[in-house]
């Protein structure tokens, strides 16, 4: 059975091609370049991954290029038992005592992420005019965990044992609604689900909240809990997991010849994104830019690519023509880069044919596993972070590349060059895609 993770899937045949404009062209049609009183600025960056608590744990794990993927005890009997886990996540000591009674995993992680990405920032919460802070959050499965420990108490000892807190601890809206709560934040207030692109949506959503003048100050980001026996089974059906249970940390391999899919991981990623001319109004130290978003939808497959790559030339295309680039001034991209073989060979493709072979491209899959509607957001933070501090981390597992993947793939070790310009790209199931362009502060 031949099937994919987010953004890759089984096999269909490919559908004509829809031609598309080889260079963006700014503009109404495509979205016009903002001017510099509307360009929007990163003042502040937290992560909750695999790879550690915190962005300068998760950093430094990417680029140590070293694998978080383990055997999960929780996942034991399974015909894929590995994952990649927040390492000594304490939801009493990093969010509070009361979460562990209203706060499913999911949201856990994403308010851990959000106070160190507001700490970072410089702002405080106690002080700001919260009716013009929007939180934006983008999740994909929601509070699974939970459903899947009630729903056994339902089986095993009756509705009588069912929590009256079932409902406010899955429905994905309320990592959204508890981080208003924590932060004071009362502007807009949203959730985004666009599967495996559901954290680049939240940040692209938050651009444009940003751009009309809905919200001064935007909190954005994603977070997913997703490593529980019925998603790990059910994707493991679908033959999306990596079945190297025998060597866990060689098990995720993006664009590797011998990738065979992914490992699944959780986490959080939370930027703080103000416009620029507020920012430096206030003093902050800005870490980069967003200066883009493209969306497409592939319209071709619930869980394959397109083969051709038209939906993410058009998100490439329009992100790009947004932030008034050209393909080749772009330096650097941090993949999707599942380590599935459907995803990785058409993103690939894709990226190729549009920036051609100058960016250096990098996975963080490869250390963190696929965090699912997180992973959008983690991998913004990165890139905005390898921009920050002009270094591509490499990519994990990286032995032999496959040979029909003929991009700059950054291996071994951290690469250090300038970066001006970064792309960030995140696929789902769906076809929906989303792609963010990071520039220089």
């Amino acid at each position: 059975m031949t099937a994919a993770a987010p953004g890759g899937g089984g096999p269909l045949p490919a559908g004509p091609a829809r031609p598309l404009p080889e260079r963006p062209t700014p503009g109404l049609a495509t979205g016009a370049a903002a001017p510099e009183g509307d360009a929007v600025a990163v003042t502040g960056v937290g992560l909750v991954t695999a790879a550690g608590i915190g962005a300068a744990a998760t950093w430094a794990g990417v680029c140590g290029g070293r694998s978080a993927a383990a055997s999960d005890p929780g996942l034991a009997g399974l015909p894929v038992d590995i994952s990649c886990t927040v390492p000594g996540f304490s939801p009493r000591r990093h969010v509070g005592r009361r979460s562990v009674l209203t706060q499913d995993r999911f949201s856990q992680l994403s308010v851990a992420a959000a106070r160190e990405a507001v700490a970072d920032s410089g702002l405080d919460p106690a002080t700001w005019d919260g009716a013009r802070v929007g939180v934006v959050v983008g999740c994909g499965l929601g509070g699974v965990a939970t459903w899947e420990a009630q729903h056994r108490r339902l089986l095993d000892d009756g509705p009588k044992a069912v929590s009256a807190l079932l409902v406010p601890m899955l429905v994905p809206n309320m990592v959204a609604g508890h981080l208003a709560m924590d932060l004071g934040a009362t502007g807009p207030n949203l959730v985004t689900a666009t599967a495996c692109a559901s954290g680049a949506t939240a940040i692209g959503t938050a651009l444009q909240l940003l751009r009309d003048g809905s919200c001064d100050v935007v909190v954005a980001g994603g977070g997913e809990a997703g490593v529980t026996p019925l998603m790990v089974t059910g994707f493991a059906q679908m033959g999306a997991l990596s079945r190297r249970v025998g060597e866990p940390a060689a098990a995720s391999r993006p664009f590797d010849r011998d990738r065979d899919g992914f490992v699944i991981g959780e986490g959080s990623g939370m930027l703080v994104l103000e416009r620029a001319a507020d920012a430096r109004a206030r003093g902050a130290a800005v870490r980069a830019r967003v200066a883009g978003y493209g969306a497409s939808a592939d319209a071709h497959h619930l869980t394959a690519p397109d083969p051709q790559g038209t939906g993410v030339l058009l998100a490439l295309r329009t992100a790009l023509a947004r932030a008034g680039v050209m393909p080749d001034e772009v330096d650097h991209v941090n993949a999707h880069g599942t380590s599935t073989p459907l995803n990785d060979a058409a993103e690939a493709a894709a990226v190729r044919k549009f920036l051609g072979p100058g960016p250096a491209v990098t996975s963080a899959k490869g250390v963190l596993g696929h965090t699912l509607g997180a992973a959008g957001a983690i991998e913004a933070a990165l890139t905005v972070l390898a921009v920050q501090h002009g270094t591509v981390p490499p990519t994990a597992n990286l032995t032999h590349q496959d040979p029909d993947i003929d991009l700059d793939v950054v291996t071994g070790a951290p690469r250090e060059r300038p970066l001006e310009v970064a792309v960030s790209n995140s696929f789902g199931f769906g076809g929906q895609n989303a792609v963010l362009v990071v520039t220089a502060a």
